[in-house]
C-alpha cells in the first residue's frame, strides 16, 4: 500500500507542476497581448500626428521621412520590451535598442524608455531635446528642438516635471524641477518654467510669466483620444 501511496503521490505532484506551467504560461501569453495591443494603439497615435491617418502608407511615411516619428518608434519598441520583463523575444529587444541608440545620437533626442509618455507624441523638428527618466508626459504633446524637460536635484522643487494632455512646448524651452504643465498648456520658445502651471495657461520669456489663458488651441493638431487607460498610465 505504501507504493501505491507513494507513486499517486508522485503523480499528483506531476499534475500539479504541469497545471501551475499551464497557467503560468497562459497568463504570460494574455500578458504579451495585452502589451502588444497597447503598443499597437500607441504608435497608430503617433502616427497619426504626423500624417492625419493610421494606415501603413501612412506609418511607412512618417518613418521614411519624420525623424522624430522614427525614433519614437524605437522608443516605444524598446519600452515595450521593458514592459514584457525580457520574457519574449531576446533578438528582437536587442535589435531596437541598437537602433534606438543609433538614432538617440544621429538626431540628439536623449529620451529614456523609462521615461512615462502617453500616446500621440509629436517631436516636430530633431536637435537638442532632453526630457529626464523622471518625466511623465500626457497624451499628445509638442515637443519642439532644444527643448530640456529636466529634473531638479535640490531644494523645494527636487524631482521632474510632469505634463498633462495636450501641452505644446516651443524650440528652447525649459522645464525644471517637480512642476506640474497643465492640460493644454502652452510654453513659448525660450521660457524657463520651474513653477507649476494651470490649464490653458500661455508662458513667455525667461523668466517664465503667464501672459493669456489661450492655451495650446490650434498647435495640437491631428489627434486620437487615448483610452482612459492609456492617460491613467502615462501620468501615474
Amino acid at each position: 500500500m505504501s507504493l501505491y501511496n507513494a507513486s499517486d503521490n508522485l503523480c499528483t505532484i506531476e499534475i500539479m507542476r504541469a497545471v501551475l506551467v499551464a497557467e503560468r504560461n497562459s497568463l504570460a501569453q494574455e500578458e504579451e497581448a495585452r502589451v502588444n495591443s497597447r503598443l499597437k494603439e500607441t504608435l497608430q497615435a503617433d502616427v497619426y500626428r504626423y500624417r492625419g491617418e493610421t494606415s501603413r502608407r501612412a506609418f511607412l511615411s512618417a518613418y521614411l521621412h519624420k525623424p522624430g516619428f522614427r525614433f519614437t518608434y524605437y522608443l516605444r519598441k524598446v519600452a515595450s520590451y521593458q514592459e514584457k520583463r525580457g520574457a519574449f523575444g531576446i533578438l528582437g529587444s536587442l535589435y531596437n535598442r541598437i537602433q534606438l541608440h543609433r538614432y538617440r545620437f544621429k538626431y540628439g533626442f536623449d529620451i529614456s524608455p523609462t521615461t512615462r509618455i502617453g500616446p500621440g507624441l509629436y517631436i516636430g523638428h530633431f536637435g537638442g531635446v532632453v526630457i529626464s527618466p523622471q518625466a511623465a508626459l500626457g497624451t499628445n504633446v509638442n515637443i519642439a528642438q532644444g527643448v530640456t524637460i529636466g529634473a531638479a536635484s535640490r531644494g523645494p522643487r527636487t524631482g521632474a516635471p510632469t505634463l498633462e494632455d495636450r501641452v505644446w512646448v516651443g524650440a528652447n524651452a525649459i522645464i525644471v524641477g517637480k512642476v506640474t504643465i497643465g492640460q493644454d498648456a502652452l510654453i513659448a520658445p525660450g521660457a524657463y518654467v520651474n513653477f507649476d502651471v494651470p490649464s490653458m495657461a500661455v508662458i513667455i520669456g525667461n523668466p517664465g510669466k503667464q501672459v493669456s489663458s489661450t492655451g495650446s488651441h490650434g498647435y495640437i493638431n491631428r489627434t486620437i483620444d487615448p483610452s482612459p487607460l492609456d492617460r491613467a498610465e502615462s501620468l501615474k
